[in-house]
């Protein structure tokens, strides 16, 4: 049993434990190229969590991973067979019932792990931060941590790419096939320049940017890159959730 994963943990043992921060990851179920399993999100989010849980633990933060949350927000790839959808507004509803829960029960800190490039929750924190008042609430995409160029050899693509080919490689290789019947990861990509450029922001109809549901080519991917990019990605949010922990809510700023 690991004391700070929920779903391996049982009452006898938690009951009185105490608990400074609670870790959400989310991810998603979609398809990730031909080579990637749907569940690749979920399986980052899962390892990513606990991972970084553990060295933080080891620090002695008080953290709790709970149950990865599998499906995210899929609205640009509803005609990809069994992307499964939650719309923002049922992400927001599930949200709420879980912090109402912690404040509650007294644990006032919470970070949702974000495993899934669909997903933003920037936008529900700010609402239900204003109904739970005594809750500091926080996000991160583990995906942001790091300059991929620094570990990657095509560090451009964000699905099914280099990196999280070698991720899954390193994590799952069981469920990676091989990288000669993955698609190139070929996408178009915009003719209106604000959006091409990146400093405007429209949804993307999956199917009509990818054909293989791929962004960047994951041919170069590796397990060894993998092993190094996610011992790096934890390292670095092991030390912020650290941080989370100890913080005082009520002196936040300096």
């Amino acid at each position: 049993m690991r004391p700070y994963i929920l779903a391996e943990a049982n009452w006898k043992h938690i009951h009185d434990q105490p608990i400074e921060l609670v870790i959400l990851p989310w991810g998603a179920t979609e398809a990730h190229n031909y080579h990637l399993p749907y569940a690749t999100d979920v399986i980052e989010a899962d390892t990513i969590a606990a991972e970084s849980a553990r060295l933080a633990w080891e620090q002695g933060a008080k953290v709790m991973v709970l149950p990865t949350m599998p499906f995210g927000v899929n609205t640009g790839q509803t005609d990809i067979l069994l992307d499964i959808n939650l719309y923002p507004s049922t992400q927001k509803a599930i949200l709420n019932d879980i912090i109402e829960v912690l404040n509650r029960q007294g644990i006032y800190k919470l970070l949702i792990l974000n495993s899934h490039g669909g997903n933003d929750f920037k936008t529900m924190l700010r609402e239900l931060g204003v109904q739970y008042p005594a809750m500091f609430l926080t996000t991160c995409s583990w995906f942001h941590t790091l300059d991929k160029s620094t570990y990657f050899d095509e560090p451009k693509g964000d699905h099914a790419d280099e990196m999280e080919t070698s991720l899954l490689l390193h994590l799952r290789p069981e469920l990676v096939l091989p990288l000669e019947e993955a698609g190139d990861g070929a996408a178009k990509s915009w003719k209106v320049q604000a959006l091409r450029e990146g400093w405007a922001w429209a949804e993307r109809k999956w199917s009509q940017v990818t054909e293989d549901t791929g962004i960047g080519n994951p041919k170069a991917a590796t397990a060894e890159k993998g092993k190094r990019y996610f011992e790096a990605v934890t390292q670095k949010i092991s030390g912020f959730l650290v941080e989370l922990a100890k913080v005082d809510v009520k002196d936040l700023y300096e």
